[in-house]
């Protein structure tokens, strides 16, 4: 059983009262995860008439923080620690094992020190159609001791090659988040400075920017800038568009500044696949700051924010949220459903959208139909979705 509460927005829209329930709601939501519907869209195409919660584990550490990329050969979703305060217990992997369990266990790579953001890597030119040498490209935010990097890492034969680790002969600052473009195998990513404001690495010395990087070249281009703090970033399911979340907002511990960005902002890939255009204010989080982002197949946006996952459709209006108390940091889409990341909390949710990236990464064979620019194809993995 489910709580859904259907959002009265004319209220809303003349409440604060109203606003302060509809906020207890996810307040009193500890153990379970509840449901907002902004519009009706979000409980027909997004939940579907299935959906069910289920509290996974809770761990003595904050496990479930950042990235959720699953890997076929293992089994297993991995997800990364928060930063635990001490460079003598750098960040962790917390390995999933969604298909025997959610057995899990905390783990760590060489070459990765501080493991942030991630996501599933294909080599350059492997056909968008094909889970073929699937591997997992880990943003390491760096620390004291080591420069902050993007590193490539097969778990399965536990091996790791360093992708990239300075722009130029300059060091990056703390690298976020990455995605992979699908036909060009571009790395798209974020550099901030939240290793410097929680204060394990050193300070800055170059802006906080999106760059491109072609991993069988070594080009590297800074493509977009002026943001408070670059954090997630995710492409369109046509790959027209990236979106990438600003939580400027949340700096130095305890020195919030809910004045700055807490946005999205949404970019046109350039038909060359090089740059980036229009930037957009796509959407602005009524609470908290909008972290990790993910798309479905249908091109709704989906963000982590300080209540839960907010839900916005392609155009950028806010149709639903799945609230839990604490909020959440990232999240991964899984066959029939998504991975919730609450710091020391698992939950799953089924329901009925797909993750963009679901059938390719889980290995699934079924017919995909992107838009306009998408593509056609049947899928052949190396195992199919967890049982």
């Amino acid at each position: 059983m489910v709580n859904i509460t259907h959002v009265d927005l004319l209220q809303l829209a003349t409440s604060f009262q109203y606003a302060n329930h509809l906020q207890a709601i996810a307040n009193a939501s500890t153990n379970q995860i509840s449901f907002l519907s902004y519009d009706e869209s979000f409980v027909n195409n997004v939940l579907g008439p299935n959906v069910s919660q289920q509290f996974i584990t809770q761990t003595d550490w904050t496990a479930f923080h950042e990235a959720g990329v699953y890997n076929i050969e293992t089994g297993k979703l991995y997800a990364t620690s928060n930063w635990a305060g001490s460079l003598d217990n750098p960040i962790n992997v917390t390995a999933i094992d969604i298909s025997n369990g959610n057995t899990i266990e905390s783990i760590r790579f060489e070459n990765v020190a501080e493991a942030n953001g991630a996501c599933a890597y294909y080599p350059p030119g492997t056909p968008p159609d094909s889970s073929e040498g699937q591997q997992i490209v880990f943003c390491d935010e760096g620390d004291f001791n080591h420069a902050s990097k993007l590193t490539l890492v097969d778990p399965a034969i536990n091996s790791s090659r360093v992708l990239i680790n300075n722009y130029m002969g300059r060091n990056f600052s703390s690298l976020n988040d990455v995605v992979q473009h699908p036909i060009t195998g571009d790395l798209w990513f974020t550099d901030t400075e939240y290793a410097y404001w929680q204060y394990f690495a050193p300070a800055p010395t170059i802006r906080q920017q999106v760059y491109r990087f072609e991993p069988l070249t070594g080009v590297v281009q800074a493509v977009a800038d002026y943001f408070g703090a670059p954090n997630g970033i995710e492409l369109s399911p046509d790959w027209k568009h990236i979106y990438v979340t600003d939580t400027g907002v949340h700096t130095f511990p305890g020195k919030d500044n809910f004045t700055k960005p807490a946005s999205i902002y949404r970019f046109d890939i350039t038909p060359d696949g090089k740059r980036l255009e229009n930037r957009q204010l796509f959407a602005y989080s009524d609470y908290g700051f909008p972290d990790g982002i993910h798309s479905d197949t249908t091109g709704n946006v989906y963000s982590a924010c300080a209540d839960g996952v907010h839900v916005w459709n392609p155009e950028g209006i806010l149709i639903g949220k799945f609230v839990v108390d604490g909020g959440v940091n990232n999240f991964a889409f899984v066959p029939g459903g998504m991975y919730l990341f609450n710091a020391d909390k698992l939950f799953k949710v089924k329901v009925q959208a797909e993750g963009r990236t679901v059938a390719r990464d889980f290995g699934l064979e079924r017919d995909m139909k992107g838009g306009e620019g998408g593509w056609y194809g049947r899928h052949g993995g190396h195992r199919g979705p967890p049982a």
